[in-house]
Order: structure tokens, then sequence, then C-alpha cells
């Protein structure tokens, strides 16, 4: 199960990262999300809202891939998981949270800096790993520098990545795919404005489209 739900991350190559404030809002952004050709999305646990956005967004849209983000505990992780998240990530590795998702069977990808996060990683098995934040921490120059000793390790930069230097990291061999917000703006959200999210999402997967062909 974990397999295909990081394949299907994989293939989208981009994550939508969303603070969503008011839950009465996930339903038409899952809809303007998929009407984008980009069926993922991962909802931050950054508000008191995102539990129910997880919830609304999986009701209203069955067959998106939806995960939570920003997962610090346990009892996060929990209540995202019972919200309907199919995935768990968080910004650092705390050995607490992943070594409870891994036996619980949950896909998790928490967040890497350095070797020695990457090696930790490895030590629960985990074969995919964020990068963040990537821009302020040297961006894909040092991406590429810590990912060499570890062929099997497969990143997931998020923190800076935007439509300028979104293609860079998705050419990078290493990357599975990228988490980024640029596409899904707090104040289109706030809003309503879901043409604005739908255009910025084509355009993104028009990109993430022209580096595979």
């Amino acid at each position: 199960m974990t397999t295909k739900i990081i394949d299907r991350i994989g293939q989208a190559g981009l994550l939508p990262v969303i603070r969503i404030d008011d839950a009465s809002r996930a339903a038409d952004l899952g809809a303007a999300l998929v009407a984008g050709g980009l069926p993922v999305a991962e909802i931050t646990f950054r508000t008191a809202a995102a539990a129910a956005a997880i919830r609304a967004m999986r009701e209203a849209q069955p067959d998106m891939l939806i995960g939570a983000g920003t997962i610090l505990t346990i009892d996060q992780a929990k209540a995202a998981l019972d919200a309907g998240a199919a995935f768990i990530i968080s910004p650092g590795l705390n050995p607490t949270t992943v070594e409870w998702c891994v036996k619980a069977g949950v896909l998790i990808t928490p967040g890497i800096a350095t070797p020695s996060d990457i090696e930790r990683g490895l030590e629960y098995g985990l074969t995919h790993l964020k990068f963040f934040p990537a821009e302020a921490n040297g961006g894909l120059k040092t991406l590429k520098a810590i990912a060499a000793p570890y062929g099997d390790v497969r990143f997931i930069p998020t923190g800076g990545i935007d439509l300028g230097n979104f293609a860079d990291y998705l050419k990078f061999g290493r990357v599975h795919a990228c988490g980024g917000s640029w596409i899904v703006p707090s104040d289109a959200i706030a809003a309503g404005d879901w043409h604005r999210i739908t255009a910025l999402t084509r355009e993104a997967v028009a990109l993430r489209d022209s580096i595979r062909t």
C-alpha cells in the first residue's frame, strides 16, 4: 500500500503544500487542483482546520491522494489518519513519530537536511525523505552533494520551491517530487479564487510534462 502511495506522488511530481484556515473551502480547493491536472495534496497541520479540511476534501474528491504535513507528534498523526490522510509528512525526523508510523504501516516522509539525518531515516527503512527547507539549506547544489552517497534514497525537496526553480529540481534524477505552496497561495484560498489556483496548477503540470517528454 505504501509503495502505491509513494508511486502516485512520484507520478504527480509536485505535491501542493496547503495551509488552510477554513475547512469549508477544502472541497472547492480539491476540485480546483483536480481541474488543473494535479489530484494530490498535502494539507499542513499549521492550522486548527487541518483535520476537518482533509476530511472535507477527501469526501468531495475520493480519488485524490491527500496527505497531512507538518506532523510533529503521534497524536497529530492519528488525527490526520482518522480524518482520511493517506500519508504523513513531517518537517524533521522525530524518532518517536517515525517509529510509530513505520510500525503502523503508514507512509511517512520526514524532513532531513544532513547526511546524518539521511542515515537515521535509513535505520527505519525509509527510502523517500523530505529535503527541508530546501532553498535555505543550499538548494539543489546541497541536495546533490548530500544525496551522492545514498543511491537508493529519493527526495522530496520542499521550502522555497517555485515555478522558477521547480524544473531544475525535477530534472535531478534523485528528486521524486517537489513540495510547493506557490500553486495554492493562501490569499487565493481565502478569496475562493479557484480559477487562479487551477491556472497555476495547469502551468506547473505543463512544465512538469515538458521535462518528462
